[in-house]
């Protein structure tokens, strides 16, 4: 494929994770408004939220088969549009029942995405031959912020109806655009090997265009549940400090209601600027470096944002968690997926948004079986688990 397209196909790709980021993002802010309007209970609404970790979960199995049917591409540019409608349907509900049926679908789209436009990117790298993953994860994290941020502000003047409605018209637009550059791209072949005669490879860095899915050896597949456990582990992380950071700062440490919300900004802003800087580290330090350090960061910015005893140091234990973490996650599936290709991928992927579900109920249960603060540092336990994991895996991590 000639240097331009594999330009365009990167441009694509980042405007799709930048999408995917930017519509969940402007979903979660507008939660609280759609309990008042569906009248839903706590409990009631932690159900119907289930119908998107369902949904994620149930399309992420079946997503790689997809892929490897119909091609990466078309999957992708499918599962933006069925996100971008469906992220306009919450607001139309009126019952808690309706809602998580509609979640149920908004979670396949999102699962599906996830997915497809994981497995493009590894097909990307591979014919780059450079560690560019974490930018598209940068990229994810960047449209958060700004759906999140976007979000926020409009709260107040616009209704869900018209603001989620709003989401819809932009990423069918994204979608329009990114999805037909995307689609007169054909996936990139690997790059050749840099020796003329390269060696046979051995068994820890067996190549993917030499595995079909359903010829996977037991160690292949060992292989890629252990990157999906490194996944979970770090992926764990966020889906604590977003649910418990902010409560942890102000009831543990007596934090301003405003500044406990700069908690998980510090986090993510941490992470995003931790995953656009990723490249440039991974090709300095290589993967199995990134991440033992990145566990070890991330596992020591935990235990001081979990034990410090004023904010601001909690807050500066949040950044270092971010930084830490950053660059794990996109590590994990790129290597998953160079093993098993979009099977790969959502086995990860799956992991991976399994910990993400895991860790707020995890947290709530110790924080009720100990304290807030020592439940926080099993975030830093498994950060520092996937360091270890990261360092048994290092062959097959290698560069």
């Amino acid at each position: 494929m000639p240097g331009d397209d594999l330009i365009r196909l990167r441009i694509a790709l980042t405007a799709f994770f930048a999408l995917d980021g930017f519509i969940f993002a402007g979903w979660v802010v507008r939660i609280p408004a759609i309990k008042a309007q569906t009248g839903a209970s706590a409990s009631a609404l932690g159900l119907a939220l289930l119908g998107v970790s369902a949904g994620a979960v149930i399309t992420m199995t079946l997503t790689g088969r997809l892929c490897r049917r119909f091609g990466s591409h078309p999957v992708t540019v499918a599962c933006g549009v069925l996100l971008s409608l469906s992220v306009a349907l919450p607001p139309l509900t009126h019952s808690a029942p309706a809602l998580g049926a509609v979640l149920l679908v908004f979670g396949a789209a999102y699962g599906g995405i996830n997915v497809a436009f994981n497995s493009a990117a590894v097909d990307l790298v591979a014919a780059l031959r450079r560690p560019i993953m974490p930018s598209f994860h940068g990229a994810f994290s960047l449209g958060g912020m700004v759906g999140a941020g976007l979000g926020g502000l409009v709260a107040g003047s616009l209704s869900p109806t018209r603001h989620l409605f709003g989401l819809t018209v932009t990423g069918l637009l994204v979608t329009a655009v990114a999805g037909r550059a995307l689609l007169r791209l054909d996936p990139p072949a690997p790059a050749p090997a840099p020796t003329p005669a390269p060696a046979p490879a051995p068994p820890d860095r067996i190549p993917r265009e030499g595995l079909a899915p359903h010829r996977l050896d037991s160690r292949t597949r060992t292989l890629v549940i252990v990157f999906g456990l490194i996944a979970l582990c770090t992926a764990y992380g966020e889906g604590a400090l977003a649910d418990w950071g902010a409560l942890h700062l102000e009831q543990d440490l007596d934090a301003h209601p405003g500044v406990a919300a700069a908690g998980y900004s510090c986090f993510a802003l941490a992470m995003t600027i931790g995953r656009l800087s990723g490249t440039t580290l991974l090709e300095r330090l290589g993967r199995t470096r990134t991440v033992v350090a990145g566990g070890g960061t991330a596992a020591v910015g935990m235990l001081l944002g979990a034990l410090a005893p004023s904010v601001w140091a909690a807050l500066l234990g949040f950044a270092i968690t971010g930084l830490g973490l950053a660059n794990i996650f996109p590590v994990a599936v790129e290597r998953a997926g160079a093993l098993a290709g979009p099977s790969g991928v959502a086995t990860a992927s799956t992991l991976g948004y399994g910990g993400m579900l895991l860790g707020p109920p995890a947290i709530g249960f110790m924080a009720d079986w100990f304290s807030l603060p020592a439940a926080l540092t099993s975030v830093a336990v498994l950060a520092a688990v996937a360091a270890v994991i990261g360092f048994g895996t290092r062959q097959a991590t290698a560069n």
